[in-house]
């Protein structure tokens, strides 16, 4: 099966996390069409998602300390905004092992809560009258700026990177599917349109980063 192609949903510098470049499934499960899904964290220009100090070896930290959180998250394809959910809370950040273990043992009811204990606040989009649909995840709350019903251009924002839903840090999860019936719907292969390796200088057409890869867009 080809790809669906996109733009990446964001501008500046990212490192990639849970890519099915990796694993398939990339987030160890088919639950909610995620197989092909991929996370991007924000960094900065020494390639920190947030500067080091004590709480992230001990304790939680809040979102606000990590440089992706706010930044905008745009649109990586032409279509129409089918479900917009907003108003979940951004939750503190979880670089410690410690800090992890608490989140972890949470896992299992935010599963069987639902799609918005998941998702958190989160938009999808239509490529086309019946699919494939690309859903942009975790954002940050209040921060959506579009409705259900709304055509959107590559590159429109749609909301800013948060940390609501099943998150540890600021990030957005990004995936295609066949449906919108999160019960049963299958993820769908991806690749990004153009982005720039900051491990190589290369520039990728029509690819996938790899797990960890700092990617940058052109």
């Amino acid at each position: 099966m080809d790809p669906v192609v996109l733009d990446l949903p964001f501008r500046g510098i990212w490192r990639a996390e849970m890519s099915p470049a990796r694993r398939v499934p990339s987030h160890g499960t088919d639950l909610f069409g995620v197989t092909y899904a991929i996370d991007f964290v924000g960094v900065d220009e020494r390639e920190r998602s947030a500067p080091g100090n004590w709480r992230a070896w001990l304790s939680v930290e809040q979102p606000q300390t990590f440089v992706g959180f706010g930044r905008a998250i745009l649109a990586p394809v032409t279509g129409t905004v089918v479900a917009v959910h907003d108003g979940e809370p951004d939750h503190v950040g979880r670089r410690s092992q410690l800090a992890l273990v608490p989140y972890a043992l949470g896992q299992a009811a935010r599963v069987r809560a639902g799609i918005d204990a998941i998702a958190g606040n989160h938009v999808v989009l239509a490529m086309g009258s019946s699919g494939p649909f690309v859903a942009l995840v975790h954002l940050r709350r209040d921060s959506t700026r579009v409705t259900a019903g709304d055509v959107v251009s590559v590159g429109d924002q749609l909301a800013e990177c948060g940390n609501s839903g099943n998150s540890t840090e600021p990030c957005v999860h990004v995936q295609v599917t066949d449906s919108l019936d999160w019960s049963s719907a299958k993820g769908l292969p991806m690749a990004f349109r153009s982005y720039r390796s900051r491990r190589t200088g290369a520039i990728v057409s029509r690819g996938m980063p790899q797990e960890s890869e700092i990617i940058e867009t052109l």
